[in-house]
């Protein structure tokens, strides 16, 4: 049953793709009239817009740029021109370093908070203040003050991906089962000792959960953040190439954006199911 079910839907996602890409390829294909075109999106479109073409590049272009980006991926022709696995390998070294950062800090103090009443009364104001604030809105400050756009890279993917994993683990942690903690109580399992073998254990799905929101999370905002401080990763290639009007690279760059963010969602839902067991 569970086979059909994932045939039968991925046979669902190659027709609704055939659909999308022939839908993209149609309205392409067809001509804009250039008399009623703004004269100042026609100067920036360039010759394309002008002749009444489409400017927007059809599915077959998109797939020749990614098939040329694939046959070099890692070519490095000076600072504004490298290739796009140059600057995914900045931007996923960028979002490991802020989120394992994240993973040290909001975990312990999580389950600080998630065992100790008073501690979770104690800090609530500041979350509460701290979690609904832009990670953006740190970027200024991170940049006066650590002078250095891609530590302050960094220190903005740290922030946001902070408050999804303490919030979960908070929430995991005070959400474990009151007989099992009894039972441990009753063995004279001490604080730590139970921390490891009773709460851990039933903590970890939903702290997964919340290290799978926040890579999601962190991958958004790296290329942003990578759009406002330049220099290097997939966010400033795809500001770049925009500069350069390559609209065909704006899109692959999307693509490879959500390619990458699937991957690593699928990546952190697989450790989920490790972690998560019947009762």
């Amino acid at each position: 049953m569970q086979r059909t079910l994932t045939l039968r839907a991925g046979i669902l996602s190659l027709a609704l793709l055939a659909v999308i890409l022939l839908g993209w390829q149609v309205a392409v294909s067809g001509t804009a009239k250039t008399e009623a075109m703004d004269p100042e999106y026609a100067a920036l479109m360039g010759q394309a817009a002008t002749t009444g073409k489409s400017a927007m590049p059809g599915p077959l272009d998109v797939g020749a740029t990614i098939w040329g980006h694939l046959s070099d991926p890692f070519y490095d022709r000076g600072p504004n021109d490298k290739g796009i696995g140059i600057q995914l390998a900045y931007s996923i070294g960028r979002v490991a370093l802020g989120y394992g950062l994240a993973v040290l800090v909001a975990i312990p103090v999580g389950f600080l908070i998630g065992m100790s009443p008073l501690m979770s009364r104690a800090l609530d104001p500041f979350i509460q203040i701290l979690k609904p604030v832009s990670p953006l809105a740190w970027m200024p400050l991170a940049l006066y003050t650590i002078k250095d756009s891609a530590l302050s890279a960094i220190f903005v993917i740290f922030i946001c991906s902070l408050w999804p994993m303490l919030m979960n683990t908070v929430f995991g942690v005070s959400s474990t089962r009151k007989e099992w903690l009894n039972v441990a109580r009753t063995l004279e399992v001490g604080p730590v000792r139970r921390a490891f073998t009773v709460i851990l254990p039933a903590a970890a799905p939903t702290i997964l959960t919340g290290m799978r929101i926040s890579i999601g999370i962190a991958w958004l905002v790296i290329v942003a953040a990578e759009m406002l401080v330049g220099g290097t990763g997939i966010g400033y290639f795809v500001w770049n190439e925009w500069n350069n009007l390559s609209i065909t690279n704006v899109i692959t760059s999307i693509l490879v954006i959500g390619v990458v963010g699937m991957a690593l969602d699928q990546l952190l839902a697989r450790a989920q199911r490790l972690v998560t067991f019947p009762e």
